[in-house]
């Protein structure tokens, strides 16, 4: 195997060796949300506004589900890099294939659940009757598609793992162009509906997955198991459970908050909805640093706690979010001044009303990115340390204060409330993360290791 197709973190400058895998992840995200944000923007320009609420309303929803897969899917990770770090080949092979063998029967048993509740859901997240069947008909296919996210965040998962951030992008950068032009397809040339921008984005998922899965085949010898290695164990199916599905349990937990918060939403009107899902592709689109940082020192943490070197923990932390609040900084200024005219990328000028409320959404959030910042380097560090059961408890803190705004604020004061819920959750779990990371931090350093 190639050297570079693997990257050893538990040497060398933590700043360098930080910003070289964190980037090509952000281009990644970046690009994925781009695409993201095309689905958005030829819904709302072809579709027009109603079909632009119909996805926007199901947003809170689909981060729940498809959260959990993500969550779970980089939960199983851990395990990997940690075998990696500590330079147990074998013990590695075992959970990479004990985590296929979950990941085939949670995406099976979800797709089953989920799709047969949907309608259901959106009934009970009171989604306007205006909008409800578009809706409808976005989210069942999305969730027919759980099985195509999992092969690909899992396999992602893996090839991160091992140091290698920069292959998963380049299938991802593939898959999203694929994912346009099929948008661009089905809406304007096949005259489909909200459907065919959820029939592209599965459809360019599965893709990026099948290329994950033919690397991993061709260009890690360090993966090819007997047939001894590939038999389940139970003992690293508790272990891989017992990380994978609390940090699933985190996204979904968090999402529940953000679920009660769009029923909310929902009830103050089909435009606000709308609004929400403006400055929501947007704010995503602008988040993508923080979320490879995040990804970043769950990689970090795992082969460092791995090799037994808790200081590079710690020390990898503090740069990370060094980046993370200068950036902050910059994309508040961006959002501030520039926001209305970002909110023109999915609404038409004479929707003055609309862009003014995705202007203050903008600038509700990104005034508080800096403590997103710690949300999202903190937590995933602690996850690659193991301790994935906090990450469950810094989502109930999340989840109360969405779930208060969305309960007690937003019927009170509308609209504006809603903007500054998000910002509420961060600051929440940021109460409980920071110390619980000084606390998991001893903990490994004293048992030396997080197992």
């Amino acid at each position: 195997m190639a050297r570079n197709d693997i990257r050893d973190m538990t040497e060398g400058s933590p700043f360098q060796l930080i910003l070289g895998f964190a980037v090509p992840m952000l281009l990644g995200l970046l690009f994925q949300q781009f695409y993201s944000m095309v689905d958005t923007i030829i819904v709302g320009k072809y579709l027009g506004v109603n079909a632009l609420a119909s996805v926007g309303s199901t947003s809170s929803i689909n981060f729940m589900i498809i959260g959990f897969c993500t969550g779970v899917c980089s939960g199983f990770s851990i395990p990997v890099a940690q075998k990696f770090g500590a330079g147990d080949h074998h013990g590695l092979r075992c959970f990479v294939a004990n985590a296929g063998w979950l990941s085939l029967i949670f995406s099976a048993v979800m797709t089953l659940v989920v799709c047969f509740l949907c309608m259901d859901i959106l009934r009970w997240m009171n989604t306007p009757d205006d909008i409800i069947q578009g809706a409808y008909d976005y989210i069942f296919i999305i969730f027919a598609g759980i099985p195509v996210t999992y092969l690909y965040n899992i396999l992602a998962g893996i090839i991160r793992s091992l140091g290698d951030s920069r292959t998963p992008v380049y299938f991802l950068l593939l898959s999203s162009v694929i994912n346009i032009f099929l948008d661009l397809f089905t809406i304007l040339v096949m005259g489909m509906g909200v459907d065919g921008a959820a029939y592209a984005t599965v459809i360019s998922q599965a893709v990026s997955g099948v290329l994950c899965f033919f690397y991993m085949r061709s260009h890690f010898p360090i993966l090819k198991m007997s047939k001894e290695e590939v038999k389940i164990n139970p003992g690293m199916i508790k272990i891989l459970c017992g990380i994978g599905i609390p940090m699933g349990l985190q996204y979904s937990i968090t999402a529940i908050g953000s679920v009660i918060l769009q029923t909310a939403v929902n009830g103050l009107g089909s435009l606000y909805v709308a609004a929400v899902s403006a400055g929501n592709k947007i704010t995503q689109f602008f988040c993508c640093p923080f979320d490879a940082l995040g990804a970043t020192m769950a990689t970090w943490a795992g082969q460092n706690v791995g090799a037994g070197k808790f200081d590079r923990v710690r020390e990898g932390v503090k740069y990370a979010s060094i980046i993370g609040c200068v950036y902050a900084v910059a994309a508040f200024l961006i959002l501030t001044f520039f926001g209305r005219y970002l909110a023109l990328l999915f609404l038409d000028a004479d929707e003055a009303a609309t862009i003014g409320n995705v202007a203050l959404f903008l600038f509700g959030n990104s005034m508080f990115y800096i403590p997103l910042v710690f949300v999202n380097v903190v937590r995933f560090a602690i996850q690659g340390m193991g301790f994935s059961k906090f990450a469950i408890l810094a989502g109930v803190f999340e989840m109360f204060a969405r779930t208060f705004a969305g309960m007690c604020l937003v019927p009170v004061f509308g609209y504006p409330a809603a903007c500054f819920a998000s910002p509420m959750a961060w600051i929440a779990a940021d109460i409980f993360l920071i110390p619980a990371f000084r606390y998991c931090l001893r903990k490994c350093a004293a048992s030396g290791n997080a197992f």
